[in-house]
């Protein structure tokens, strides 16, 4: 399993917010300048189904990030199962007046391990950037 994790200075509902609506996963769902998110789908709750579609800027590599839900605690945690069966789980954890996300998930095999864990750390990185962008 791999574990990339921050701390956000924001309000839990602020982040929850921002994690799951999909004109925000637009924004922050991207490890580089290199890369974007073209489009989110997100359906939050046990059963329901998400898709991120990213591409490069240059449209040379592309490909969905997509799922479904298999456990939701709002406010607190985030259970999925990707296409290809692996798992993971995003957990929100309030810390006064900062919020830690950790994300565990399963790593694929096509790709080196640090090479995932860069890429997610990344993404997680970009969101924390995101979510401070704006005023409390």
């Amino acid at each position: 399993m791999i574990k990339v994790q921050t701390e956000i200075q924001a309000s839990i509902n602020k982040i929850w917010e921002f994690w799951t609506l999909p004109e925000h996963i637009v924004e922050w769902n991207t490890p580089s300048l290199n890369w974007y998110t073209s489009q989110a789908e997100n359906d939050l709750k046990v059963g329901g189904k998400f898709k991120y579609s990213m591409i490069t800027k240059d449209k040379s590599l592309s490909f969905d990030f997509e799922g479904f839900y298999t456990k939701v605690e709002k406010l607190l945690l985030i259970e999925y199962k990707l296409v290809d069966n692996r798992i993971g789980s995003i957990h929100f954890e309030e810390l006064g007046d900062a919020v830690r996300i950790s994300e565990v998930f399963q790593p694929e095999s096509g790709n080196p391990e640090s090479m995932q864990e860069e890429w997610c750390q990344a993404v997680i990185d970009k969101f924390k950037q995101y979510v401070e962008s704006f005023k409390k």
